[in-house]
């Protein structure tokens, strides 16, 4: 089977060094910049299904070498800063990431989340061989040195019994609510006929609340959702990922024309999460 191909860019050598070795440990082929304009170029050249950006460069910052990646590449994109603020979370989501973590991390933690974004398709995925499953084997004996994570305050997350959006993608039936269709398959959706462009985590939330009827859904359960770690009893999620998904619902609102005080599509339940409209 052909290698997946990952780039790294990353301004610092240390972090470079240990991301690439992640990555090469979990059987990608590796490509690293130490600037934005180099990893673009690598980006442009090699195609590749997973490109991590560092958010604090010279020169070309990480987010404006995310867009200019997102507007050549369908890779999965992953912010990486040494801050947890939520303005970067926000600022990195708009411009087409999928996921970010923040440093200092541990190596596992970066390949769960890699492991994650991989089992979600992406939406013009043809060329790779890995795009539609996961690509990381098993972890292998840690060879890497662990940091100490900056992530705190971890919150249970409970999901429900019954879970309608893990159902086959190939096989699942449309979802239409008030105009609205989505089709799962070709993971497309449609306002009144018009295509709206969405961000594959845009798309699974979306697809996650049209399928879950009038149920509540957490904004951990959605984040669980997004990680992949569906079903899974005794994970944690941080309170800053819950604010991610805030910042996905936000976009989505916005893409879709709605109102937080008027929803046509997506209700806010306050302090749990969100539902479908009657």
């Amino acid at each position: 089977m052909e290698q997946d191909v990952a780039v790294v860019i990353e301004d610092g050598e240390d972090i470079r060094e240990l991301l690439a070795q992640v990555l090469t440990q979990g059987g990608f082929t590796v490509h690293t910049a130490a600037d934005g304009a180099t990893g673009v170029d690598l980006v442009r050249e090699h195609d590749p299904i997973v490109v991590t950006v560092d958010v604090n460069m010279p020169g070309i910052d990480g987010f404006e070498t995310a867009r200019q990646i997102r507007s050549i590449s369908t890779a999965y994109l992953v912010m990486i800063t040494a801050r947890g603020d939520e303005i970067d979370t926000l600022v990195g989501l708009q411009t087409g990431a999928d996921d970010y973590i923040v440093k200092p991390f541990r190596p596992r933690e970066l390949r769960a989340r890699i492991e994650a974004m991989m089992r979600r398709p992406r939406s013009l995925a043809s060329s790779h061989p890995s795009a539609h499953q996961p690509a990381m084997p098993a972890a292998a004996p840690a060879s890497v040195p662990e940091p100490v994570s900056l992530v705190t305050s971890p919150v249970p997350v409970t999901h429900p019994g019954s879970t309608p959006w893990l159902e086959d993608e190939a096989d699942a039936m449309p979802l239409e609510h008030r105009g609205l269709r989505l089709e799962p398959g070709a993971r497309v959706v449609e306002l009144e006929g018009a295509e709206v462009e969405l961000t594959r985590s845009e798309f699974d939330i979306l697809r996650m609340l049209l399928g879950s009827g009038r149920r509540v859904v957490s904004k951990l359960q959605l984040a669980g959702m997004l990680r992949g770690e569906r079903g899974e009893p005794d994970h944690y999620l941080s309170e800053h990922d819950a604010r991610a998904i805030e910042v996905h619902v936000a976009n989505l609102r916005r893409k879709l024309g709605e109102s937080p005080s008027e929803p046509r599509w997506i209700e806010t339940v306050r302090g749990v999460g969100y539902r479908r409209t009657a």
